[in-house]
């Protein structure tokens, strides 16, 4: 909430799916069984927590079982219809928002004002995992380098860097510096499209259709 908007975590949505198939005993390669809990399960999600068809799931869906599994979860294409379709409501409920995914600037919001490219190595991403989680950080990271080659090999929406994202390397620094970061970066933004619209308005001699601050 440090930028004033509502968060959406969608990578918590496919590890919800990915928790509700393992709960009920089914394979997440089942295309067809994963898929049709895709589109009847239920999400209550916030910033800090999810809860999948009035379940708990918080803490669930960051178990290795889940790391495991997500991958061809969210390799399904039907999973990730019915997930792009629930993303883009959201948007429309909230109004826009800050969404965290792996296609979200690629597929899902081809056209968003910013779009930010977060990195760090396996390692370090492996270390944070560790601090929240537990774990063993080795072969955390080694998980996590094996899902980003999945992911970025799938056919559907694979996880791509898009050329007009700005890249911010969050290894070496805190949350709340990559937070400043993103801010400056949406008043940046902000700025720029101000002034594209007013020098547009001011071309066609109409000066009434601006964007307000």
């Amino acid at each position: 909430m440090a930028l004033g908007i509502e968060y959406l975590d969608t990578g918590a949505m496919y590890r919800g799916v990915t928790f509700e198939v393992l709960k009920r005993g089914l394979e997440a390669t089942d295309v067809d069984a994963v898929a049709r809990v895709a589109r009847t399960i239920r999400f209550i999600q916030t910033r800090d927590s999810l809860h999948v068809n009035d379940v708990d799931a918080t803490a669930a869906i960051r178990t290795a079982e889940v790391d495991a599994a997500v991958s061809h979860v969210a390799a399904n294409s039907a999973v990730r219809e019915e997930m792009r379709t629930r993303q883009r409501q959201w948007i429309t409920e909230h109004g826009g928002g800050v969404v965290e995914g792996r296609d979200i600037g690629s597929v899902v919001f081809p056209d968003a004002t910013l779009k930010v490219y977060l990195v760090a190595s396996p390692l370090v991403r492996a270390q944070r995992r560790v601090a929240q989680h537990g774990g063993d950080v080795e072969e955390i990271a080694r998980a996590i380098a094996e899902r980003d080659q999945r992911d970025s090999t799938r056919d559907d929406s694979p996880l791509r860097q898009m050329p007009d994202a700005v890249v911010v390397d969050t290894s070496d620094h805190t949350v709340p510096e990559v937070i400043d970061e993103i801010r400056r970066l949406l008043l940046e933004r902000g700025a720029a499209l101000r002034s594209a619209t007013s020098e547009s308005d001011s071309a066609t001699g109409d000066s009434t259709n601006g964007l307000s601050s």
